[in-house]
């Protein structure tokens, strides 16, 4: 239940306009489609508009439409005017425009161009599944073209079910594709008569897209590279209705690493479980760009901001992108490397890691210092670089920093027979001004501490604190598990220790 209709963006005065199908929930390649659009909106002063294409009645998935402008406003690219939004092209959803279909469809009748087909669903599938036998592409006869006008009454009279199909002509003229270049299909060889209007009064893809972005002053069309081959179909619509054609540039496909397509079987490609699994929406722009082109190089981390001002539609190359979505996590390393640094994003993270930690740790009584906000955020700045998502910092590895460990004296004795006189210096320590200073400093003065040390290695010393301090064998080094304690939480902890 994916995107099976294009997305599209247009040109009206300084407006730029994108209209996805919604057929199902925000994926990949849907998000992929809509941000070129958005960046190419916005780099020419443009409007981001949301039409939702919901004229095949059977594919439309409840909630898809609202979902999709939630994933649009989650990924940071939410359109300027919607169905949710309002503005001045609407109604924004085909299903409330049928009048103005209905409408150009009789023009087209009037005019020749499209004629009524009385071909029965049971007779059109004899057709495809003749073909399939002769080993040909099933394709439309055009039977009901060559009806007469008496004909075509007396079968009206009848009451016999119909739908509108549009007269396709040789002679189709080249196009030059933003993407493609010069290019044309001789449809009118290869395909039957299309239907524009079906029986339910419904129009299809073909008729119910050209009819809008005429009426919506379209001058530019960004979709997937699949509707390429059906372009010169649209053209010959444009020209049958006597309206000027938009400008097309097709997109290339969004492949997996192997060059096959996405997966949408587990639900592993859509939106909601990026959201869902911690990744920052920067992220997801940052890779499906990187993969892909319109870009002067390929480079990881990427802004927004910087993606609209590098973007040249005259950089798109032909060529699919290979998506690696085995490298998603490390870009979502560097864009939360980013948030962390920034002060108004830093405070963001720091409520909602206050709201894991609580989710994750509330039933262990959890000191009410570690949710402080000077702590948290210290955590954050600490862990800068080493995590590529929020919710590393609540895993196993982690728990030390919200709940105090279990350690006894037993314990810490395995590793030295000096644990009292360990334990006596790191507190002296953290008794001086000194030793919160910073990490480079306490490690000089944890180095100078060894040296009073007789028996134990400084390796086995450095083991007995992280110990102490986080009941773990591995993890940040002592120095830093030190100073993002506290000097008063690692006096506690070590007191405890050679207490139990």
């Amino acid at each position: 239940i994916a995107f099976t209709l294009p997305a599209l963006l247009g040109l009206n005065s300084d407006s730029l306009v994108w209209f996805p199908m919604v057929t199902g929930f925000l994926h990949l390649g849907g998000l992929r489609t809509a941000l070129y659009n958005y960046i190419f909106a916005k780099k020419h002063q443009g409007t981001f508009i949301l039409r939702v294409e919901d004229t095949d009645q059977n594919r439309v998935v409840p909630g898809a439409a609202e979902g999709i402008e939630d994933m649009l406003d989650w990924a940071g690219i939410p359109p300027d005017e919607s169905p949710r939004r309002g503005g001045s092209f609407g109604p924004y959803q085909q299903s409330h425009r049928l009048d103005l279909y209905q409408s150009a469809s009789a023009e087209l009748l009037e005019r020749g161009a499209a004629y009524r087909c009385f071909c029965t669903p049971q007779r059109l599938d004899l057709l495809k599944k003749e073909a399939l036998r002769s080993q040909q592409t099933p394709r439309y006869d055009n039977r009901c073209r060559h009806l007469t006008p008496t004909e075509v009454a007396q079968k009206l009279s009848q009451g016999l079910d119909w739908v509108v199909r549009f007269r396709l002509e040789k002679g189709v003229e080249p196009f030059q594709d933003l993407v493609y270049g010069w290019t044309k299909h001789e449809v009118a060889e290869v395909e039957g008569d299309p239907v524009i209007l079906k029986g339910d009064g419904f129009p299809t893809y073909h008729l119910a897209n050209v009819v809008d972005d005429h009426h919506m002053g379209i001058s530019h069309v960004l979709r997937g590279t699949e509707w390429l081959t059906s372009t010169s179909k649209h053209l010959l619509l444009y020209r049958a209705f006597g309206w000027d054609p938009p400008q097309f540039g097709h997109l290339p496909l969004l492949l997996n690493k192997y060059g096959g397509k996405l997966s949408k079987r587990q639900g592993d490609i859509f939106l909601e479980h990026f959201a869902r699994d911690g990744y920052l929406p920067e992220a997801l722009l940052d890779i499906i760009t990187n993969c892909g082109s319109g870009f002067p190089e390929n480079q990881m981390g990427r802004t927004l901001k910087e993606l609209i001002s590098q973007f040249e539609i005259g950089r798109i190359s032909t060529h699919s992108a290979l998506l690696d979505l085995e490298k998603l996590p490390e870009f979502n390393r560097i864009h939360l490397t980013r948030h962390i640094e920034n002060e108004g994003l830093r405070q963001k993270l720091i409520r909602e890691l206050q709201l894991l930690v609580e989710q994750v740790y509330g039933d262990q009584q959890v000191d009410p210092e570690v949710l402080e906000k000077d702590y948290v955020e210290r955590v954050l700045l600490l862990r800068k670089g080493h995590i590529s998502f929020l919710k590393n910092l609540v895993s196993s590895d982690y728990s030390y920093l919200w709940v105090r460990p279990s350690v006894s004296r037993e314990q810490l004795q395995t590793m030295s027979g000096e644990v009292d006189e360990i334990g006596k210096l790191v507190l002296g320590l953290m008794t001086r001004q000194a030793a919160v200073l910073s990490m480079e400093e306490l490690n000089k003065d944890l180095r100078s501490l060894h040296q009073q040390i007789k028996e134990t290695k400084y390796s086995n010393v450095m083991q007995l604190l992280r110990l102490a301090l986080s009941g773990q064998q591995h993890g940040p080094s002592v120095a830093e598990m030190m100073v993002t304690l506290g000097p008063k939480e690692v006096c506690g902890r070590i007191h405890k220790a050679l207490s139990s």
